[in-house]
Order: structure tokens, then sequence, then C-alpha cells
């Protein structure tokens, strides 16, 4: 067996391994009864110790040593050709990566991972940060040990993130959060301003839970959801999870007097499932067959939640199909008032709740204090106050309990310090790939009318879920648009869109 073959082999029975932690986590999220997080707990991090070992394996050592210089990187032969030698490189990161880390320190880390998140989801429900203190002080600090492992030679923020956004520094993160700050703000300000409020009452009307349900789920196969691949649960917080292009998971949130809620969630988190699905099978187990960064898979769920699902075009496929399910709720209301209603600029206590104009100051708070926490070494007990402080100075609001504070979010319960600026990445990368896919799909926007949504998910399957690791963000965004990634095409387009919806000038 040639060594590139043997890499292959190596990576896909550890693949096999982190299936099945994700199936345990998809359950921890959806099924699992309450009183067995503590055995949970035990079975994840087993399985992650052996994920471990498979991944520092001698077989994938001296597999990778035959090809690569294992303290640089560099190849070793040439005989690889281009896919072989990205995958070798790909494979050398990921097992450099892991070999850094200490066994021990992987089954505590996957272990407090496990049990924070329960402690997040008692504290997030009594709306108490006390009782999930301790176990985010204990989080934090796994963290920065971890990182002190990995240290890229930057801060210890930029080694967490790279884990996320791979080549992405706090440097450039910033300056295109500054970017979008300086243009964003005046633009928000200047629509609170506007005497003519857009109504978006019909929303909070009372929505039957299994109507909605049904409705999201039309949604998503008119997108492409392929239900004999995948299907979708409800969680406290959505998410997705593929355990093969051929098993993909979603999840949504249902609330009966929150009809923008579900539909949103459930585009953003088919987008996600989209991706997922569109990775190369034949490449399953090794970087090929692995999603680029979380920005870019970010951008793929923005794309069909914000671009496809918040577009006028959209709804004149949707709104008749919505009509009919709820017709005494929405009988006085027309498409376009609804296509104003769901496009509200309204600030929001809630970061996924959040419209597309304040969404990414809530991003840029979170980014924000995960550099205090970890590279400033800012006491955890403090993090409440400081949320609630950047709330009112950032969106103009101040939450008044924990759980629309600082308890909101799951990731820090799992140690996903680094993960937020993805987020802001993923819609700025959104746009510009969208921008890309008018130029060369004639007529794209059009065919939504008419349920047609075939076109835009081919262009992504070709041109973004087809590439799995082969290439980097950086590149994808070059190899795509011409362009490198920048805030002003998802400036523009904001300022275009909500200028109309509001009538500024």
């Amino acid at each position: 067996m040639s060594a590139i073959d043997q890499i292959r082999e190596e990576l896909l029975r550890a693949s096999y391994l982190k299936s099945a932690e994700a199936v345990l986590q998809w359950d921890q999220e959806t099924y699992m009864p309450p009183g067995a997080g503590a055995a949970r707990a035990d079975q994840i991090a087993f399985l992650s110790g052996l994920i471990h070992e498979r991944m520092t394996s001698e077989r994938l050592k001296e597999a990778l040593y035959e090809l690569i210089d294992l303290q640089t990187g560099e190849l070793r032969t040439i005989t690889l050709n281009e896919r072989e030698t990205r995958l070798a490189k790909e494979a050398w990161k990921d097992y450099r990566k892991e070999a850094a880390l200490p066994a021990k320190f992987v089954a505590e880390l996957s272990h407090h991972a496990s049990t924070s998140q329960q402690a997040w989801t008692q504290a997030r429900k009594e709306s108490n940060f006390v009782t999930f203190q301790p176990h985010l002080e204990k989080m934090v600090e796994l963290q920065k040990e971890k990182a002190g492992y990995l240290s890229l030679g930057g801060s210890t923020y930029d080694t967490l993130m790279d884990l996320f956004e791979p080549g992405m520094t706090t440097e450039q993160a910033a300056s295109l959060f500054k970017a979008l700050r300086q243009r964003l703000v005046p633009l928000i300000r200047e629509i609170q301003e506007v005497k003519h409020r857009v109504n978006n009452s019909v929303l909070s009307k009372n929505y039957d839970l299994d109507k909605q349900w049904s409705f999201g789920e039309g949604i998503l196969r008119a997108i492409g959801f392929d239900f004999n691949h995948g299907r979708q649960d409800r969680s406290a917080h959505p998410f997705t999870t593929g355990f093969h292009p051929t098993d993909v998971r979603t999840t949504t949130r249902l609330r009966e007097n929150d009809l923008k809620s579900a539909l949103l969630a459930t585009l953003h988190e088919g987008g996600h499932a989209l991706y997922n699905m569109g990775l190369p099978a034949e490449e399953f187990g090794n970087p090929l067959g692995e999603y680029i960064s979380l920005g870019i898979h970010e951008s793929q769920s923005r794309l069909w939640e914000n671009l496809v699902g918040l577009s006028t075009p959209f709804w004149q496929y949707a709104y008749p199909k919505l009509r009919a399910t709820f017709p005494e709720q929405l009988k006085d209301t027309d498409k376009d008032q609804f296509y104003a209603a769901m496009n509200k600029v309204r600030p929001s206590m809630i970061r996924v709740e959040a419209d597309e104009a304040t969404y990414n100051l809530h991003v840029m708070l979170r980014f924000e204090i995960e550099q205090l926490l970890i590279n400033d070494d800012l006491p955890v007990a403090e993090l409440p106050a400081l949320w609630n402080d950047k709330m009112e100075e950032y969106i103009g609001i101040r939450p008044t309990n924990d759980s629309e504070g600082v308890l909101q979010d799951v990731h820090w319960s799992f140690g996903a310090f680094g993960y937020f600026p993805t987020y802001t990445l993923g819609n700025l990368y959104s746009v510009q790939f969208y921008n890309q896919a008018r130029k060369d799909i004639p007529g794209l926007e059009d065919q939504y009318a008419h349920g047609k949504f075939a076109p835009l998910l081919d262009w992504l399957r070709e041109k973004i879920h087809s590439k799995g690791r082969s290439v980097t963000a950086s590149e994808l965004i070059m190899d795509v648009t011409g362009e490198e990634l920048s805030a002003e095409p998802f400036l523009n387009y904001l300022e275009e869109k909500y200028r109309g919806i509001y009538s500024l000038g």
C-alpha cells in the first residue's frame, strides 16, 4: 500500500469514530433523557480518546513521514499529483495539532465540554450565570492550555481562532469589524430615526407549531434538502451536524408567537446541511472531503437564510404557500407588507434573532469579550456586567437577565473560543459568492418565483461544496469571485436593501 493510500485508510478509520461521537453529541441535544448526562460525558470522552489515538497513530505518522517533513510540512517527494499533495499537507496539519495535545488532556477537555454544556443548559433555563460560572472558568483555563500546546506564535486568541478559520488573524478580523462598524452604526441610527416604522406585529400572532413544522420542511425540500439522506429535529439552540454526506441532521426551534424565528432558523440550518450533503462522498474521511472553514460554512447558511430567504423573489414563491397554511393570521397582510415585516430593523437581545443590519454588532461584542477572556485574563465573574454594558453601548439595549444576556449562546460551554468571528466572516463571504452567482446565472432570482432553486444549489455545489479542503478560504474567494474578502460588498448590499425598505435618501 502506498503512503498516500495508508494516510487515507488511517484517516477514514478516525472519521468513523468521529461520526459515532457526533451521533452521541446530536442525541445529547435532541433526545437524550436529562438523567443520562454523566454517562454520556464518559462515553464521549472515551471516543475522543480513541479518535486522538487514531489521529496520532504510528501508522499515520510513518505514512506522513514518507511524504512530508513532519517538522516543516515540506514535501519529501515529487511523486504526488496536485490533489494528493493537498491531501498530504492538510493531513499533516491535522496530525500536527493532534500530536501536540497530550491524550490525558484531550480526554479531560472532552469530558468537561460535555458536562459544561449540560450545566449551561440548566443555567440558561434558570437564568442563573452563577451556577455556570465555575464550569466556564475551568473551560477558559483549558482553552488557554490548549492554545499553549498548539501555539502558532501569535496571540493565544489567534491560535484558537485558527482552529475555526485557518489563516485568519485577530488583526485581520478586527480590521473587517472596524470597516463594518463605520458604516453600520450610522445606517442603523438613520433607520431608527425614521418616523414611519415597519409594522411586524403579524409575525407575533399565534401560529400552530405543527403547521410551522410542515411549512418549514416544505421549504427545505424546495431548496434541495434531501430527506432520504437527512432529517430535521427540534433543539433549544438550532444546529446542524453531519455524520457523512449521506447522513446530515439539522435542528430548529419553534415558537408559537414568533413565526420569523423558525422560518429563518430552518433556512439557516438548511444552508449548512446542503453544504454537508454536497461534500464529495468519495473523499469521506480525509481533508478533501471536509469543509474548508467555519466562515465558508457560515456563508452557505447566511446565503440561504438572508440573501435568498429574506428576498422579494423568494417570497413571491413562498408567501402564497404560507398564507394558505395560515389564512386567518395573514388575511390582512399582503406579500410586500410581510416582506417588510420579515426585514424590520430593530435592536434585539438575542443574536440568532437579530436582523441583518444589527447582527454583526452582536458578533463584534463577543469577539471583543473573547479576547479579553483569553488574552487579558478577564475574570469570568465579570462577564455578565461587561456583556450588558457592551450590549447597551453597541446595540442600545440592556439585558434584564442572564438568559437574554451572557447565557444566550452555547458556544463557550464546549470551548468554542474563536468561533464567533466566523459568523461575520460568513456574512461577508456570502454576499461576494451570491453576487458572483447572479453574474454567472442569468435570471437567477426570477426562477425563485417558480420554486426553482436548483440552479443556485448546482452552482454552489460546483464552486464551493465539491472543493472540500482542496483550497483554503482565501484561495476559494479569489477563485470564485476574483476578489479578496472585503466588508464593502456586504455593506453595499445592506445599504441598498434597507434604504429601499425604509425609503431613506
